[in-house]
């Protein structure tokens, strides 16, 4: 029998909130249902869930907030962030907090449940991975660890992600529109201008060693070089 996964979802619109768990259910996940982020947080640290579905806006506590508390604790367990915002800041900021996708409102059921399948599978694939040298670093994968030296810095979902596909293409244009639909889910304006801000950010982290080099290739996408 395969295992249950056990779903958080925070959603302070009852009626949305029935239908998504609902939904979810009828796919084998089990969901525990939050009305507000505060509720979200106690179910959290009682269920000890596998993979979070967080609406942005919420009363008592955000969605945004919430992550960063969770974050604290827990670095890798899945977070998809349910919005009716769509400014590229608003998208940049979650990734950043450290969520892993992005679903615009309104949202059909079954792009949630394929989104939900794909961070599992991509998790999956990250825990099993190994530590990869490049340049002068270490990258630890599984743990999202950058480490130069004796100095270490935590990436998020996304930074993590985006650089294991420039390593694994090292040396090789990384397609634009392949990366930000596997990472993204869309190849978008907004999806775009929020990789290129992720890209910038480990150039940034990556700058201790002059010999790596992240290009930008127009019109086709990046080229890590080391």
């Amino acid at each position: 029998m395969a295992e249950t996964i056990e779903i958080l979802l925070a959603e302070d619109e009852p009626s949305l909130g029935q239908i998504i768990k609902e939904s979810l259910e009828t796919r084998s996940f089990k969901v525990h249902l939050a009305k507000n982020g505060e509720e979200a947080y106690a179910l959290y640290k009682s269920v000890q869930p596998k993979l979070l579905v967080l609406d942005v806006m919420m009363p008592k506590k955000d969605g945004f907030t919430l992550a960063k508390e969770i974050r604290q604790e827990d670095s890798t367990i899945p977070i998809i962030f349910l919005t009716a915002k769509s400014q590229t800041q608003d998208v940049v900021e979650g990734f950043t907090i450290g969520g892993n996708d992005y679903l615009k409102k309104p949202f059909s059921m079954e792009e949630l449940i394929v989104r939900i399948n794909n961070l599992l599978h991509r998790i999956t694939l990250q825990q099993s991975a190994e530590i990869i040298s490049i340049g002068a670093y270490t990258f630890d994968f599984p743990k999202q660890l950058l480490t130069y030296k004796e100095e270490t810095s935590q990436l998020t979902h996304r930074e993590a992600h985006l650089l294991f596909h420039l390593i694994k293409n090292k040396n090789q244009v990384l397609d634009r529109s392949m990366i930000l639909k596997k990472l993204w889910g869309d190849d978008d304006f907004f999806s775009g201008r929020s990789m290129d801000v992720f890209i910038t950010k480990l150039r940034k982290k990556l700058k201790q060693d002059e010999s790596i080099q992240i290009i930008n290739v127009r019109g086709y996408g990046y080229k890590l070089v080391c």
